[in-house]
């Protein structure tokens, strides 16, 4: 499973891309907003950080603009990724773009149907909102399983990429239910390789290894 970040603090990013674990990043909107600076700045960054996908959102309503948008975006970085709507217009735009060699993200999925849409229109990657449905009380994980169905039915190629994830619980089932990537926040990837038990199992070995007075440098 391809890890990202969902993130535009650029230093936090390259910190984390130090594990060699980072497969690419994912931006949005609201969170090029968050960060209070030019979107051009933050996105090369990134893209300089991390050598995967870097998904960068496309923000206007029509088809002709958004593939214009599209194209400005791509220049920035070859790993830039286009992220589009999953409305008409952007699945319009995603199969200009793919036409063109651009690959594509296209967002805010919320049902199996919508999924399909976004393969024939031959984007890259289908970003899956798990989290968002899991808060209006639906099953966020079932999507993720039906659009792997969907997809292995048809032999689709679109990479399945689980969003709005909210817990580390979220990125293991997702990954039992075969998503190709999953995007988390910072904090989220750090909690991933925690856990209680490993803390208190490597300070006894730790206290263990100190009693024996040997070095192994």
């Amino acid at each position: 499973m391809l890890l990202f970040l969902d993130s535009t603090d650029s230093a936090e990013i390259a910190t984390l891309a130090e594990t060699g674990l980072v497969d690419g990043v994912t931006t949005n909107p609201s969170l090029i907003a968050k960060s209070k600076r030019p979107m051009r700045d933050v996105l090369k960054e990134i893209c300089a950080a991390v050598s995967g996908p870097i998904s960068a959102e496309a923000v206007a309503s029509d088809s002709p603009t958004l593939i214009a948008e599209g194209r400005v975006l791509r220049e920035i970085a070859p790993n830039i990724v286009v992220k589009l709507p999953l409305t008409m217009e952007g699945l319009k735009a995603c199969r200009a773009l793919t036409a063109d060699g651009v690959q594509t993200n296209v967002t805010l999925c919320f049902s199996a149907v919508q999924a399909l849409m976004a393969a024939k229109a031959g984007a890259t990657f289908i970003s899956p909102f798990i989290g968002r449905l899991d808060d209006a009380g639906q099953d966020g994980m079932a999507l993720i399983r039906e659009i792997r169905a969907v997809y292995d039915n048809y032999g689709f190629t679109t990479k399945i990429l689980a969003a709005s994830i909210r817990h580390v619980g979220h990125v293991k089932d997702s990954a039992l239910a075969g998503a190709d990537c999953a995007t988390t926040p910072p904090a989220i990837f750090r909690a991933l390789y925690q856990n209680a038990l490993t803390d208190a199992g490597l300070a006894a070995f730790n206290k263990d290894w100190a009693s024996t007075g040997q070095s192994i440098l």
